[in-house]
């Protein structure tokens, strides 16, 4: 695919390396040369200096033959995205997709206002990372999920601690122990998380200390899992969010909106803190400190709340408030991490889940760079791979047979399957069938083998 993508931002950045493999030709575009420079060095892209919204620069960048266009200027105000996003579909561009900074943009109406002018899909990264924050307050067990078709079928992560059952034992093993204790417990470990590498494990891999495993099962299997893992579900009641930033603000928003008891957003500004407290719902306490101040935390009964959520603009201090959150005695902590080589090191250090908005963002993207029978794609964190939801075509080659009589690429397993209102988890015996729903945990060099199969 030729790909041009405006802005060499954090977001833009990432997405160029990230898209860079598997024969796409990349072009990035961004005013700024100390950015061009910087991803020019580190990344295999062509790129080009000047203002993105110029039709004569989006001409010389191609975009009469571009496949799509991706508009993520990090400028503080994003209308240039759309601007630029309209022009390359205009000049060509078969889709184009733009980043937005104003949440009032996605509201039905207006998104089909824009779809009409020519915008493929506009995308709030802000917005995404709060989405992901109540869910992960909702799945409090595991360090990160994610539903399909609306639960009847779900992806966990857990994390093993040192104490865990599970490190004398392998894949076969575990699968038979949690079988033997809940008859009806189903599910399939899809991959594990080590020391920074991902592997696709076989009956015989053996578990080790601060492993994470990826398990897909159905709807059912989640409390035997649960509680076989020492892995109680926490009800989260009171919360509290550290940083008045945007995504701060959404994550405090909606949890008003689903009535817990108590809700608190702590800010260093002042200024920003009674801002805060004229907009947020009434639901939510606004106090002002140093979220690094553990005696601060202390004085605003920080054991109470179930769950600590560190929003502010910095991963530092994100992970270190999160960190004393625990040790404090904090059931849940959450922290929101940009730097992607900083994840891995927040979840050793104890937080229990990281967000990171470049990866909600690329997660949406890769979905425009794959065949129309995706349904959706989500990067978790703490693994450079993919989990994807394919439509099977009718005649496609993952129908072609048993499972295991099916040539499936090696850094790839399906997990399970979704039939009209049936989910099962899948196996060698298995068959898919034509519009079956099925999810697949990916590395990204077979993520475009796995693609042709459900065509």
């Amino acid at each position: 695919m030729k790909i041009i993508i405006e802005g060499a931002g954090q977001v833009g950045s990432h997405l160029a390396k990230m898209l860079s493999g598997g024969g796409n030709e990349i072009t990035v575009i961004d005013s700024d040369a100390e950015r061009i420079r910087s991803l020019a060095s580190t990344a295999d892209v062509s790129t080009i200096l000047g203002a993105p919204s110029k039709i004569d620069l989006l001409t010389e960048a191609g975009c009469a033959k571009a496949d799509l266009f991706i508009a993520v200027n990090p400028s503080m105000n994003q209308s240039v995205n759309i601007v630029s996003a309209l022009l390359a579909k205009r000049l060509g561009a078969k889709r184009a997709v733009a980043r937005i900074d104003d949440e009032a943009y996605l509201a039905p109406e207006n998104k089909l206002l824009f779809k009409d002018m020519g915008l493929d899909m506009m995308f709030f990264p802000e917005k995404g990372a709060s989405e992901e924050i109540i869910e992960m307050l909702r799945h409090s067990a595991a360090t990160d999920s994610m539903d399909f078709a609306r639960g009847k079928l779900q992806m966990a992560v857990f994390k093993l601690d040192d104490d865990s059952p599970l490190l004398d034992m392998n894949v076969k093993e575990f699968a038979h122990a949690v079988k033997a204790e809940n008859e009806g417990a189903d599910f399939r470990i899809v991959a594990i998380s080590r020391g920074g590498a991902t592997l696709i494990p076989s009956f015989d891999t053996p578990f080790k200390s601060h492993d994470y495993l990826y398990i897909i099962t159905c709807r059912d299997g989640i409390p035997a899992l649960t509680k076989y893992l020492g892995k109680d579900k926490i009800e989260v009641k009171r919360v509290m969010i550290l940083g008045g930033s945007e995504v701060g603000q959404m994550v405090a928003t909606r949890l008003a909106a689903q009535k817990l008891d108590d809700i608190k957003i702590i800010d260093i500004n002042p200024g920003h803190c009674r801002h805060l407290s004229e907009i947020l719902p009434d639901q939510v306490s606004v106090a002002c400190g140093d979220v690094r101040d553990t005696d601060f935390l202390q004085e605003e009964d920080i054991l109470s709340y179930q769950a600590v959520v560190a929003l502010t603009g910095h991963d530092e201090t994100n992970i270190l408030a999160c960190v004393a959150a625990k040790k404090l005695g904090v059931p849940r902590a959450i922290a929101q991490v940009e730097n992607l080589e900083y994840i891995r090191l927040a979840e050793e250090m104890g937080v229990d889940s990281v967000v990171n908005k470049k990866l909600v963002t690329a997660s949406r993207i890769l979905k425009f760079t794959l065949s129309d029978k995706v349904r959706s794609v989500r990067f978790m964190s703490g693994t450079d791979a993919e989990v994807l939801e394919y439509t099977a075509a009718p005649g496609s080659k993952i129908t072609k047979g048993t499972l295991k009589e099916v040539t499936f690429p090696s850094n790839a397993i399906i997990g399970g399957i979704i039939r009209g209102g049936e989910s099962f988890i899948a196996v060698g015996h298995t068959r898919i069938e034509a519009y079956d729903r099925v999810a697949v945990f990916a590395l990204p060099d077979a993520v475009k083998d796995v693609d042709k199969m459900f065509k």
